[in-house]
């Protein structure tokens, strides 16, 4: 085993969704263990934020990660919510990398995103439709982080080989 990567669904999505099973088909071919949790149940939570349980989200990760990062080399990849929570957490636990798409890099009332300074590959949207890409390439910069620019909107979803084949080059360079 190379490592371990745990894979975050996007808000109102699941760890079945296309983007995350096309990373764990990634992670597998080149020797990565992974695992999808499911936040399904913190996302219905509206009436904590618009957003769901973002909190017990962080927490949630948090838990898998303090575990996967005893046993080995740990990447964490999410798309949207997932991303953000990904960054969050990789402040928290030690992280050998970070795989973002369309991470909210910016949301209303919080902080930029926060993410350890660790080996980072972004794929965005130039027309996400949620989070501007100029957004995403100031933070991308000040981090000098690996960032694709591609042809589609916030759910990626013209480019989901794209994102499997960016997450197995971070996989492939750490």
């Amino acid at each position: 085993m190379k490592g371990h990567c745990i894979l975050s669904h996007g808000f109102e999505s699941g760890p079945d969704a296309t983007k995350v099973a096309a990373l764990a088909e990634a992670a597998e071919r080149l020797g990565w263990t992974h695992e999808r949790p499911d936040y399904t149940d913190l996302d219905a939570r509206r009436e904590v934020t618009p957003l769901g349980d973002v909190p017990a989200r962080v927490a949630r990760l948090q838990a898998l990660a303090q575990a996967a990062a005893a046993r080995g080399p740990l990447v964490l990849a999410g798309s949207s919510l997932g991303a953000y929570i990904s960054g969050q957490v990789s402040l928290q636990v030690p992280v050998a990398g970070l795989f973002l798409m369309a991470p909210p890099v910016v949301m209303a009332g919080a902080p930029p995103m926060p993410a350890a300074d660790v080996a980072t590959s972004i794929l965005h949207g130039w027309h996400d439709e949620l989070i501007p890409a100029q957004q995403v390439v100031d933070w991308a910069a000040a981090r000098n982080a690996r960032l694709l620019l591609v042809n589609d909107g916030h759910r990626l979803s013209d480019h989901v080989q794209a994102s499997a084949e960016a997450f197995a080059a971070l996989l492939a360079g750490l």
